[in-house]
């Protein structure tokens, strides 16, 4: 039996942005002229509430690691213990690959970062998700499990932490919807404030920081994974390949999974294709 269905659909709440819409052209133009770390210590001191919502990419490990070095010397100058400043946010979807489970939990003990992990409403595993809402979801209807592994849970996390603002590994170069990315952005409708403080690196940039720190990754990436997402829906890429993200929803009309789509969209289009599906199964059952 399926849990209560307002379970999975908290009527949305519209919250007052933290910045205007010139103030934000403002800080935009000033954030544009520092560089990724700086942003990122602007961003510690400025911005209240403030999380990092990763999946543990590169990008995602650059800022972590960036935030680390921030956290460190702001302690070292004060004179007091190190503390991360950043706590993490971790959607685990019940797809990601082993590798991806066990990098997560390695990094936020490497870096000492407080890790919160938030998974599918009423599921602790791939097989609960499966047993409430059919196999192969994905494949299915798009829409309810985009919604239901990655915008659900995140606005959890968010409501339950407070959050205001989430720092994010987006990239100008990935392509896609995030080509015209700014480095500061209000989510329409919820208010949530989203620092991209890699806005204008591409993919070499990040890599170079990765091996010159010695930041801890994903060991997928020397098997020619690039962006590196769900199991089901994450393929290698050429190294030749322009389009980092291009083994991501191969065949599909797709570059996003719904996190950074606008929520009342995908809210709606999840409670679409929720009514669909109960259309469906009902008319089925006449039938029989």
């Amino acid at each position: 039996m399926a849990p209560n269905s307002q379970n999975f659909v908290e009527e949305p709440v519209e919250e007052t942005p933290l910045f205007t819409k010139e103030h934000l052209e403002f800080l935009n133009e000033g954030l544009a002229k520092l560089t990724p770390q700086e942003i990122v210590e602007w961003a510690t001191i400025t911005i209240p509430n403030l999380y990092q919502t990763t999946a543990f990419g590169l990008s995602g490990l650059v800022i972590l690691d960036m935030i680390s070095k921030v956290s460190l010397e702001r302690a070292e100058k004060n004179g007091t213990q190190p503390q991360h400043l950043v706590p993490l946010v971790f959607l685990d979807t019940l797809y990601h690959f082993p590798e991806t489970i066990d990098l997560a939990h390695r990094a936020a003990a490497h870096y000492n970062a407080p890790l919160k992990v938030y998974k599918p409403v009423g599921c602790s595993t791939a097989e609960d998700l499966e047993r409430i809402h059919g196999q192969k979801l994905w494949e299915a209807d798009e829409d309810i499990y985009d919604y239901l592994v990655k915008v659900e849970p995140a606005q959890r996390a968010y409501r339950e932490n407070r959050v205001k603002a989430v720092i994010t590994g987006r990239r100008r170069s990935q392509r896609g919807e995030r080509e015209a990315l700014k480095i500061l952005e209000v989510e329409n409708g919820t208010g949530l404030v989203k620092l991209n403080p890699l806005a204008h690196w591409d993919f070499q940039k990040v890599w170079t920081y990765i091996r010159a720190n010695e930041v801890p990754y994903n060991p997928l990436i020397d098997q020619g994974y690039r962006s590196i997402g769900d199991w089901h829906s994450t393929k290698p890429v050429s190294n030749t390949s322009n389009n980092e993200r291009a083994g991501r929803w191969e065949g599909q009309a797709k570059s996003e999974c719904g996190l950074h789509k606008d929520y009342f969209q995908m809210r709606a289009a999840f409670l679409a294709a929720r009514e669909r599906r109960a259309g469906a199964t009902l008319a089925r059952q006449v039938t029989v």
